[in-house]
């Protein structure tokens, strides 16, 4: 789809802030005792853990501490791994820890290249690095501008590189990660693809406007539905300490009980599974919280809308950046 089309058919878009809290009946779930939860992958007939392992945990980290990582994550009940070649060493680190496991898990990996001989170098290179014959999952990472929409799916495009190497086994299913609404709902328009990541969190979700419009569309095509930012309270404020958090390029939730609310909040609607920040200490304080994270309740949901009301939203719609 041109920009010009795609601006035509989103001005009539309304924000749909009434979908949440949303009815969980449009995925499955299955309980594990002392485990994750699982949900059902839109139309893969997949079942994920509802919190994934982001790879950019195990970035520089030594071999022993990726192997703890992982054993942790799978202990708990985790079968959702994520990762990308922009995330420094995370993809040398992430193969050789998960190896053994391999077969037992989904296994999703991105490129934030846009052409095909760039994506498909890129994939063949990640393959290699996380030891496997093929990715359950590939996508187009980070999509943010409607330009980089029309180089993916044009002639000569990223997407020509992925509907190839699927028919060459090496890929299961299709998806991407966006960065704007904008981008996501030209993708969803444009392509029939498997998921999408995206960033579904309170403060986006209430203050910026940003979400509700993209979990709709998805829903509608049946998309399988994976969170970012569950856990982020905003952009980190001027002056702020960051060396705690090196890896969050956003202000993350730290505290046991705004964690609890942010994977709550998302969770809540029809999101498969989804990834906290990249940092090790709090991806161990999500899975240790995976026994409270229950749908909220209508009195919750009217407390924490005024409170996110007053946040400062990592994102915003409309975004005049990704229409440039």
């Amino acid at each position: 789809m041109k920009r010009r089309d795609f601006l035509k058919t989103t001005a009539y878009i309304t924000p749909v802030i009434s979908l949440f809290p949303a009815d969980l009946s449009f995925i499955n779930r299955e309980s594990v005792p002392g485990k994750l939860e699982k949900r059902s992958l839109g139309k893969t007939g997949e079942m994920l853990s509802m919190i994934g392992f982001g790879g950019i945990v195990v970035k520089d980290a030594t071999p022993e501490e990726a192997s703890v990582y992982v054993k942790l994550a799978i202990d708990a009940g985790v079968n959702y791994f994520d990762v990308a070649p922009s995330y420094g060493d995370a993809e040398v680190k992430l193969g050789p820890a998960l190896e053994p496991y391999r077969k037992n898990v989904f296994l999703s990996c991105k490129t934030g290249k846009r052409t095909k001989d760039e994506a498909r170098k890129e994939l063949d290179q990640s393959l290699i690095n996380l030891r496997t014959d093929h990715f359950d999952l590939y996508q187009m990472h980070a999509v943010t501008t409607l330009k980089d929409v029309d180089t993916i799916l044009g002639k000569g495009g990223a997407l020509e590189a992925f509907t190839e190497a699927r028919k060459e086994g090496k890929i299961r299913f299709i998806g991407f990660s966006a960065h704007s609404v904008e981008a996501a709902l030209a993708l969803i328009n444009g392509f029939d693809f498997d998921t999408i990541l995206f960033p579904f969190s309170i403060n986006t979700w209430h203050a910026g406007n940003f979400g509700p419009q993209v979990l709709q569309k998805a829903q509608e095509k049946n998309m399988g539905i994976l969170a970012l930012k569950a856990m982020a309270k905003g952009p980190w404020p001027n002056g702020a300490d960051r060396s705690r958090y090196p890896k969050a390029w956003y202000e993350p939730y730290t505290n046991e009980e705004d964690i609890l609310t942010g994977l709550r909040f998302t969770l809540s609607h029809p999101v498969t599974a989804a990834l906290p920040p990249g940092e090790a200490e709090l991806f161990k304080i999500a899975v240790s919280l995976r026994d409270k994270i229950t749908p909220l309740s209508g009195e919750e949901v009217e407390a924490i809308k005024a409170k996110a009301m007053m946040g400062s939203p990592l994102f915003k719609y409309p975004s005049l950046p990704a229409v440039k």
